[in-house]
């Protein structure tokens, strides 16, 4: 335990130090685009936070290989995470920050997903079987082509999942944190049942990632000193996705004698770690293709611009998606704790909905929906503008009037330079 909490702790440290340094590298060099129609904040910030969030993984992933218990079973492991990691991550990185700085065509990004996903693969970091209970069949190996290719869509999905909800000043970052920690809290539940390799590896996966996303997040959260853009979102969602893939034990039969929820979480889990990203990412894909557009088009359709829309100031609806992600990915792992039938899994989601419904629908009807308030413009929202100072509001011309006089006080006669009566304001009152 201790050895996870150092890893994280490293990576949280050397992010945090790095992003200061790689706000003014991207100042420099001009990384910080217009503001556009569809974006929340109001001034031009800059990007390429990923490039601190990827220093803070390489650190964290090699102090993991030096660690007396991580190092060893990741040495053990068949797959090398950390060298692949470093290596996807990096290409993922480069792809990225390409991306927001000069601009990538949507087909190219998305080749370089495939090709960082690739590299995983190489390193043998794939799914190996679907994990089934006994009277479902059992579980299923896969073949070295379909463990390929489902190993490649997990991964791409993923990265675009949380590529498309990075929208508000610390939402991604805090999403892939709380998603990272219900991912190693499962890993550690299973750790106490079996002893195997991939596990551990998960778990130190995990582990450094929640300290490169905790590093960044007093850096991104509103209002943001810098966004981590294409390079970070992409990053953490390759990293997510690893941890995912390798979550599932290499011995099916060592989870086969546990009760329904535990065999199948290493499906369910992802589907719960990433609800959010995956509803904004299809709802996006169907909004956009319905209106003949491309799938990559951008728009202001997103769940936190709905919520933003309904009068909810940013720091309230990055809040509200947070506790969205925490109660179905925690809800997830409790159940496998406490062995619950798998049907209990519509009834987190049933609470999560109510959740989001409770905390919109007041502000909804009490602020009159979207015409509550202008774009960009909340009124409960003090915590400051979104992402840096605003310029002056001058305020409407006022008429300036007389007092009226107190009531029953003398009232002097006045008149004009010619000698004209003059039409007080406020008559007095008999």
């Amino acid at each position: 335990m201790r050895e996870y909490l150092f890893m994280a702790l490293i990576s949280a440290a050397v992010t945090y130090l790095l992003v200061p340094l790689v706000r003014r590298f991207a100042i420099r060099i001009g990384a910080m685009p217009e503001v556009r129609e569809r974006d929340v904040h109001t001034t031009p910030t800059p990007r390429l936070g990923g490039l601190a969030m990827y220093g803070g993984l390489v650190v964290g992933l090699l102090t993991a290989g030096q660690l007396t218990h991580t190092g060893q079973a990741l040495a053990q492991s068949e797959a090398n995470a950390v060298t692949a990691l470093i290596v996807a991550g990096g290409l993922i990185t480069v792809t990225g920050f390409l991306d927001d700085w000069w601009g990538m065509d949507a087909f190219i990004k998305l080749g370089g997903q495939i090709a960082a996903a690739g590299v995983l693969v190489s390193f043998d970091l794939r799914l190996l079987y679907i994990p089934l209970p006994k009277d479902w069949g059992g579980s299923t190996s896969l073949d070295y082509t379909l463990s390929t290719i489902i190993t490649i869509l997990v991964v791409v999905v993923t990265i675009n999942a949380v590529n498309f909800v990075d929208g508000l000043d610390g939402l991604a970052a805090g999403i892939v944190c709380i998603a990272a920690m219900a991912t190693w809290a499962y890993s550690i539940f299973l750790a106490q049942s079996m002893s195997v390799g991939n596990i551990t590896t998960t778990a130190a996966i995990a582990a450094v990632l929640i300290g490169t996303c905790l590093g960044f997040l007093p850096h991104n959260f509103h209002p943001a000193k810098i966004f981590m853009g294409d390079t970070g979102a992409m990053l953490i969602g390759l990293v997510l996705a690893s941890s995912i893939v390798t979550v599932t034990p290499l011995d099916p039969a060592a989870i086969e004698d546990m009760n329904k929820v535990p065999v199948l979480l290493p499906l369910m889990l992802p589907a719960a770690v990433l609800v959010l990203p995956l509803i904004d990412l299809i709802t996006a894909v169907v909004r956009r293709t319905s209106q003949g557009l491309s799938p990559f088009a951008p728009d202001r359709g997103h769940l936190h611009h709905r919520l933003l829309d309904i009068g909810h100031s940013m720091r309230q609806s990055v809040l509200i998606m947070y506790a969205w992600a925490f109660l179905f990915a925690f809800g997830v792992v409790l159940m496998s704790r406490q062995g619950v039938p798998v049907l209990m899994f519509p009834v987190v989601i049933i609470l999560a909905v109510a959740v989001l419904v409770l905390m919109a629908a007041p502000r909804w009807r009490g602020r009159g929906g979207s015409h509550s308030a202008p774009r960009g413009k909340h009124p409960e929202d003090d915590d400051g503008p979104p992402t840096g100072p605003m310029p002056p509001i001058l305020p409407e011309p006022q008429v300036r009037r007389q007092p009226p006089p107190a009531e029953g006080g003398p009232s002097a006669p006045r008149a004009t330079a010619d000698g004209n009566p003059v039409i007080p304001v406020f008559p007095s009152r008999s």
